[in-house]
């Protein structure tokens, strides 16, 4: 038995059986679950496939919130991963976290690998970037949002299956046709805040914050209570009441009800594009988010949502390396057009935009642009973003506002009143927090 042993042994030394050598792991912790789960691991796959020095491990580490307050954990611990997915209502934290950061600019040059900024989307890659204009973030899975519409159930209703509605008024005529067409749920929304709030303001030019929505400085303070807010929050709650809008939960909760088929139409990320493709058994059509049409200089533009790639600070140069050769494999246009294709979320750069339109896929896929249309408008101080310190505590404070005016506890005025009045609170304890 021995002498067997032995054999191997030197069979191995003679023939360089001895382990390779071992390669530079890279963590990527993240939280896409699902579809978008397979599309992380299938990234990591290819990348790993693609070189022999570094093998990226993703990690599903749960909702945006968990993963953000468990890499914050293991940075204390002194066990971060070296790459965060963060959504973009965790970006002014994460610039305020200096220490525990490096900049994906200082990151790439560092790593002696190629790095042009001006290729990446102006209007993803500026909201990732500091004033001084160096890029902090990579921005992976951008989104903005749009309206999701079953054609089925339009045709179903009367209506046309190849004219979504454009405006908050046809929204409503539409709900109706489907309610009396026997839909139970004609309308309903995700993330209230970035879809209602956000975006509605910067759709329509008006500021969701002062200081150009916290662009401008910590001492931003929230402004979404105005008339034309005051007056689209009372339509939906009107339209709560008469059974065409129903509110279905916060976060992406809703998106399930569309998917399945319950809902008939739904604001919500352009990212649930690849989910609805895959699982709907429906026509499915995309239309722009709606706007109101007396209001001067809307539609201007929509913000985005997702979330983009942040670097941890303490690692070794060797690693940084890896991390930079792993966001330059993500940039080229091929890579980053097929992920655009596969899941709704925005071209991250302009060769991969061209890429697409190109290949004819827009084409092909009626209503896969409208994301990216309404991104490329120009942007203005009021429509480039918005980037506030504690903003998850921020949006959590509008859900359970809303949620009062959903179920008639509170007119709309008394409950965005109430979330500016409490959000300011949040506002102020951060901008004392990070006073330089």
């Amino acid at each position: 038995m021995n002498s067997k042993f032995s054999a191997l042994a030197l069979a191995a030394a003679l023939f360089g059986a001895a382990p390779a050598q071992a390669q530079t792991e890279i963590q990527w912790w993240h939280s896409m679950g699902g579809a978008l789960g397979e599309w992380v691991n299938d990234l990591a796959k290819d990348f790993n496939a693609s070189q022999k020095n570094y093998k990226v491990v993703p990690t599903f580490k749960g909702s945006y919130d968990e993963s953000m307050t468990a890499a914050i954990a293991a940075y204390r611990a002194g066990n971060a991963p070296h790459i965060l997915q963060v959504f973009e209502v965790g970006t002014a934290t994460m610039m305020a976290s200096k220490g525990a950061i490096v900049p994906v600019g200082k990151v790439m040059t560092d790593a002696g690998l190629k790095f042009d900024q001006n290729a990446y989307v102006p209007a993803v890659a500026g909201y990732y970037t500091a004033p001084s204009g160096q890029m902090l973030s990579f921005p992976f899975n951008s989104s903005t949002p749009v309206l999701h519409y079953n054609k089925d159930a339009f045709k179903a209703a009367g209506l046309d299956p190849d004219t979504p509605p454009k405006t908050w008024p046809e929204v409503a005529l539409a709900a109706a046709k489907l309610k009396a067409s026997g839909h139970k749920c004609p309308f309903t929304t995700s993330w209230v805040s970035w879809t209602q709030l956000e975006s509605f303001s910067a759709w329509h030019n008006v500021l969701f914050a002062t200081r150009n929505n916290g662009f401008g400085g910590l001492d931003t303070r929230l402004a979404f209570n105005t008339p034309l807010h005051v007056r689209h929050i009372e339509n939906l709650a009107n339209m709560a009441k008469s059974g065409l809008f129903i509110y279905k939960g916060r976060g992406n909760a809703a998106d399930a009800t569309f998917v399945s088929g319950e809902c008939a139409m739904i604001t919500g990320s352009s990212a649930l594009y690849g989910n609805v493709t895959r699982n709907g058994k429906f026509a499915y059509g995309i239309g722009t988010l709606p706007y109101y049409p007396d209001v001067p200089g809307a539609p201007q533009n929509t913000v985005i949502g997702g979330a983009s790639l942040w670097v941890m600070s303490g690692k070794k140069p060797q690693e940084y390396k890896g991390v930079g050769e792993f966001f330059q494999f993500l940039s080229q246009p091929d890579v980053a057009a097929k992920s655009h294709q596969r899941t709704g979320y925005l071209p991250v750069t302009k060769a991969s935009f061209e890429l697409t339109d190109k290949s004819g896929f827009y084409k092909k896929n009626p209503g896969s642009d409208v994301s990216v249309t309404q991104m490329i408008r120009k942007t203005t101080d009021k429509s480039r973003g918005v980037r506030l310190g504690n903003f998850v505590q921020i949006r959590t404070i509008i859900d359970e506002e809303m949620e009062g005016v959903w179920r008639g506890a509170k007119t709309p005025k008394e409950a965005l009143d109430a979330a500016v009045q409490r959000g300011n609170e949040q506002l102020e304890r951060f901008q004392k927090a990070n006073k330089t």
